[in-house]
């Protein structure tokens, strides 16, 4: 089966899936028996600097709700929450995953009246939505150049019943010709791009709105660079990383990074506007992080500037705002805007 589709089984299929077991995925240590921390867990300063950037969207659209995607434990919901209190009227949860949305409700149990949950989207959305962490789950195709000839790479059961890797011949393209001979895999992302298209498509039924995605990620120009010949695809477990996603199906998490060109292209193709594009470090700055960091403990300062630091979430991760009606200047973009980059 194609690559794409064996990721979605790996990932969500009811019961199985690793974000449909109850694993626990999310933890600041491996004794936990958890695989990653994401940045909510790392720092509430996070969410609440984040919500800065929220308010101003919900302001400028007018409106009172905020969609959260893959909403992990619930801490970014709750920091976002506590943050903008009565701005917020309601806080719409889409997450596939039944475990974690029990877990999410018990997080935000002082916002029970606020929250709600759903499993497939509304035709409407008027609001802002956020999504950390919930681009590189999506699943993508594998490209394979072998011998100067592409290939989709998929996957097969040998006489073992053990997964393989397995090429065909396909009519795909990265979206950038590679230069060099040299064989090269790689990702194309066409599930990520029909998912902002279909956002699109709901908020320009509405009122309009907002959304930012944080993930790691690169502009097109440095996704498809002819040194980055082994793709992007990686697994998590017991917080090591590793490139094998035919091992531990369903047991550990499989990601690829973002090319946020894409993402950004298909917006626009979609009615979009982008607001903005930039490293998260230069996000959070623009939001007043470093002023939070002033009031905090010096173990709290400690946590949050992984946030910052250029080795480690700073400058991996990236930020896009994307807006229905996008006549306005997002905060967080104000200073190191790179959507020129794109």
């Amino acid at each position: 089966m194609p690559f794409d589709q064996f990721m979605a089984l790996a990932l969500y299929e009811p019961g199985l899936g690793y974000y449909s077991n109850t694993l626990q995925k999310f933890g600041a240590m491996p004794a936990s028996g958890s695989d990653f921390v994401t940045a909510p867990l790392i720092s509430p300063l996070f969410g609440q600097t984040l919500a800065t950037q929220v308010g101003q969207a919900l302001q400028a659209t007018g409106t009172t709700e905020v969609f959260e995607f893959g909403a992990g434990t619930g801490a970014l919901a709750l920091q976002v929450l506590d943050t903008l209190g009565e701005q917020v009227q309601h806080y719409t949860i889409i997450d596939l995953s039944g475990t974690l949305r029990e877990r999410q409700a018990q997080t935000l149990a002082a916002h029970a009246h606020k929250v709600r949950w759903l499993q497939a989207w509304p035709e409407v959305m008027e609001g802002v939505v956020i999504g950390n962490e919930v681009l590189d789950a999506m699943p993508v195709k594998l490209l394979a150049r072998v011998d100067g000839v592409w290939h989709e790479r998929g996957v097969v059961a040998d006489a073992e019943q053990n997964f393989v890797w397995a090429d065909r011949l396909t009519d795909l393209r990265p979206p950038l010709e590679i230069d060099g001979e040299q064989d090269y895999l790689t990702e194309i992302h066409p599930q990520a791009e029909a998912f902002v298209a279909s956002l699109a498509e709901r908020m320009q039924a509405g009122r309009g709105g907002a959304a930012f995605f944080l993930d790691y990620g690169f502009p097109e120009v440095e996704y498809y660079h002819p040194q980055r010949h082994m793709g992007t695809v990686m697994c998590h477990h017991l917080h090591e990383a590793d490139d094998n996603p035919l091992d531990k199906v369903g047991l550990k998490d499989i990601t690829a990074h973002v090319n946020f060109t894409g993402i950004a292209v298909a917006a626009q193709n979609a009615g979009m506007d982008v607001l903005g594009y930039t490293s998260q470090a230069r996000f959070l700055l623009n939001l007043g992080l470093a002023q939070r960091m002033e009031q905090a403990s010096l173990a709290q300062r400690t946590q949050a500037a992984r946030l910052l630091n250029e080795h480690e979430m700073g400058e991996l991760f990236k930020v896009i705002g994307l807006a229905v009606g996008g006549d306005w200047l997002a905060q967080g973009f104000e200073a190191g805007d790179r959507t020129h980059r794109l």
